[in-house]
């Protein structure tokens, strides 16, 4: 199969009605902490453990069709002593893997940040395709202020993601280009909307210098929401400001916008993944692509205990497929209660 020919079957593969894509890359601290929360210790085995619960889930290929795995996870076998990558592909869902090298302080710029992880990245490609993994995400972050992000930050990671999309694209491996505007602080939804606006189109105007084709990527941005100590906006407010900056950013060409819940509950994100589906046809799809907004109920269920399996298996599934209804516009609040 060529380049052109993997890259295009992965995108008709992540790009499917109902679906979206389940991120589970969270790094060692960071799942450290999700773990913390409900009374269990974060370890190889544990990890192993809660991982090949929620992947063996029956039937999540309904409603996801691609999963981000850790490196780690990518080379774990599952309860069952399969490869992880080959216990995703058997239920119809594509491997996935981060391959950022987390994020640090950008010098000369206070307050801002730039991710690492371009040294080497493309013998890394190699090793994760052959290990199954078939698209890769890489994130960046932008705080906002009423002065940040500054010029600088805005441009360092714009080049960085579009360099990171160059080598995926030439090794046949989608890269999902995530390029997260934070929802730390007190700004309005309209500082959101102006932040949003200037990353999307520095961010695409380095894709295009890079020769990145749009037909063979996938967005994941932030919804425009107003920043977590302000006050909130409706479902409903949040839908009409994210297509309008969108509208304004976000080539056509683009197949599909998954997005980050980015500290929403799961029932914020669903809701307005849902208001965004109601305004009708878009140029592109919008779907998801959540981790702690579609784990969070399965990792309370699990509680680190493998009897929970079922319960854990419930709770995830029952999600997806309420993100699956917003894919459609057809999700209610109602249905939270439902069983």
């Amino acid at each position: 199969m060529s380049t052109a020919d993997e890259l295009q079957t992965t995108i008709n593969d992540l790009i499917h009605p109902d679906k979206g894509i389940l991120a589970a890359d969270e790094s060692a601290p960071t799942i450290a902490k999700r773990f913390s929360a409900i009374g269990v210790q974060s370890t190889e085995a544990s990890r192993r453990e809660y991982r090949s619960l929620i992947f063996s889930t029956p039937d999540l290929g309904e409603h996801i069709s691609g999963v981000i795995l850790f490196e780690e996870t990518l080379g774990q076998l599952s309860l069952d002593d399969v490869p992880i990558p080959k216990l995703l592909e058997s239920r119809g869902i594509v491997p996935g893997i981060k391959v950022d090298a987390g994020k640090g302080p950008l010098v000369n710029a206070p307050g801002d940040e730039i991710t690492f992880g371009l040294d080497g990245l493309g013998s890394r490609l190699e090793h994760y395709k052959a290990l199954g993994a078939r698209f890769a995400k890489w994130r960046s972050v932008f705080h906002v202020s009423d002065t940040l992000p500054s010029h600088q930050a805005i441009e360092a990671n714009a080049e960085v993601l579009a360099r990171y999309a160059a080598e995926c694209q030439a090794l046949g491996i989608v890269p999902i280009v995530e390029p997260e505007v934070l929802i730390d602080g007190d700004h309005p939804i309209e500082r959101t909307a102006e932040v949003s606006e200037n990353v999307l189109n520095r961010v695409f105007g380095a894709l295009h210098r890079h020769h990145v084709r749009y037909e063979w990527m996938v967005l994941k941005p932030s919804m425009v929401t107003p920043g977590k100590d302000a006050d909130k906006a409706s479902p409903e407010q949040i839908a009409a400001a994210t297509l309008r900056v969108f509208r304004r950013s976000v080539p056509a060409a683009v197949p599909g916008i998954m997005f980050l819940s980015g500290g929403q509950s799961p029932e914020e994100s669903t809701a307005n993944l849902n208001a965004m589906n109601s305004l009708g046809s878009q140029p592109w799809e919008l779907s998801f692509s959540y981790g702690r907004a579609l784990q969070e109920p399965a990792q309370k269920a699990w509680a680190g205990e493998r009897s929970n399996a079922e319960k854990t298996q419930a709770a995830l599934k029952k999600r997806a497929h309420l993100n699956g209804l917003a894919r459609s516009g057809s999700y209610s609040p109602a249905l939270e209660h439902e069983d």
